[in-house]
């Protein structure tokens, strides 16, 4: 592949606002333009099932957010623009990574021990109301990405974990069966990756806070007055710091509008003229999409043909792709027999250090077995250097060095000290 593979999705699951817009929608579209990116845009409606039970809500989610992506300048014919479920060898895929994927890598993702976490403290069981489809969220993600092998993928910092599964899923298929996938890499534009909501956390469906992209002049006019705000008077200095106002005008205006901004605010500005400030500058981006976001709802048999054609571009790509990855693995035309040098010039697994960094901040590492068996976890490290060092001695020392880094393990039930020491000395006897 001589271009970079740009891939988002959004799952259809609700109206889209501004922060969809600043935080994908807007950056996506701008980097569809560039001439060396190979861009991949789909509604994840797959996704929607997860926690969506209203075949309508999806429906329509699907049309809005479809809408939405077309009138803020995406251009079909450039990118490859389709619907999760109209390309069946993703949910294929999905099983095929189910099966590299380790039990414990999905018990810490951060969505399933949210849902623990919360049903431990309410004296539930863990695992109440927590559906299959939720625990294997991350897996099906990970085949989005991979599918089309994407380079890149744009994320919010809560998202990132998801890329790191996704990248640990590509290595253990290519430890397994060869190189086949491009381990992806998370894309955040810190200023834009979350946008506050109308009460300050992060606009989001599930808080109910939200600002609809496209709302008619007037509600926007009303939602955004409706911004929580402190107490202080007119003329009496505000901070910018946690001001849901101000980050979002931020996300909207230029530099030099925002320096303006700020010193209104050090000089007392009226949060009512704050506010209508807000709504000028956002309205003036958005009035041009709106008139064009309603001629698509209007018209959603134009949508599905684009959506239609957009699927055939990805099953142009995917289908051979899966088609190879089924032989790979296996399933394979019987009459095709594969020679015994062939099978032995196979790869082989063998163990592995994976590197990551967490939401706390600090940095952490995992020995995993050749079948992705979590054999060593470490605990939270403030540098990566620092963690470098102590996967260092592993390597170096083996077994032995357990001891003197008991600290810096955490202990992992049913692992042997014994397994840990063949892993590492199979690791030393590859290099």
């Amino acid at each position: 592949m001589s271009s970079k593979r740009f891939l988002t999705g959004i799952t259809t699951s609700g109206t889209p606002h501004l922060g969809n817009y600043v935080g994908s929608i807007r950056p996506s579209v701008r980097a569809s333009l560039k001439a060396d990116v190979e861009s991949f845009y789909f509604l994840a409606d797959y996704h929607a099932l997860i926690k969506i039970d209203e075949p309508s809500r999806i429906q329509r989610s699907t049309l809005e957010i479809a809408a939405s992506w077309l009138a803020a300048g995406l251009d079909p014919e450039r990118v490859i623009f389709y619907r999760q479920s109209d390309v069946p060898e993703i949910p294929e895929l999905t099983w095929f990574l189910t099966c590299v994927t380790g039990k414990g890598i999905l018990n810490r993702a951060h969505a399933y021990k949210a849902s623990v976490d919360k049903n431990t403290s309410a004296g539930d069981d863990p695992d109440s109301d927590v559906s299959a489809g939720l625990f294997m969220y991350p897996v099906l993600m990970g085949a989005d990405i991979l599918m089309f092998n994407a380079h890149k993928v744009p994320v919010g910092r809560d998202q990132i974990q998801h890329i790191e599964m996704a990248r640990d899923m590509a290595h253990s298929f290519n430890h397994r069966y060869g190189e086949h996938f491009v381990p992806p890499e998370a894309e955040i534009e810190d200023d834009v990756a979350t946008l506050p909501g109308l009460d300050g956390r992060k606009m989001s469906k599930s808080y109910d806070n939200t600002i609809p992209l496209f709302a008619p002049r007037e509600q926007l006019k009303k939602l955004i007055a409706s911004i929580v705000t402190d107490s202080s008077a007119p003329g009496e200095p505000k901070t910018v710091e946690g001001s849901a106002l101000f980050q979002i005008y931020q996300a909207f205006a230029t530099p030099e509008e925002t320096t303006s901004l700020r010193a209104a605010y050090a000089n007392g500005i009226a949060w009512g003229d704050a506010k209508q400030l807000v709504f000028e500058r956002i309205d003036r981006e958005i009035a041009p999409m709106r008139e064009a976001y309603l001629a698509l709802l209007n018209d959603p048999a134009k949508i599905e043909a684009i959506l239609i054609a957009g699927a055939a571009k990805a099953r142009q790509i995917a289908t051979p792709f899966m088609a190879r990855l089924r032989h790979a693995v296996g399933l394979r035309d019987l009459r095709v027999q594969t020679s015994n040098k062939a099978a032995k010039t196979a790869k082989v697994a063998k163990p592995v250090f994976k590197q990551y960094r967490e939401l706390d901040g600090k940095f952490y590492f995992k020995l995993l077995d050749a079948n992705s068996r979590l054999l060593l976890q470490s605990t939270g490290f403030d540098s990566p250097k620092e963690a470098g060092q102590t996967i260092g001695l592993l390597q170096t020392q083996g077994a032995s060095a357990l001891p003197g880094l008991a600290d810096k393990l955490q202990n992992i039930p049913a692992v042997e000290t014994t397994e840990v020491g063949a892993a590492l000395q199979l690791m030393t006897d590859a290099e």
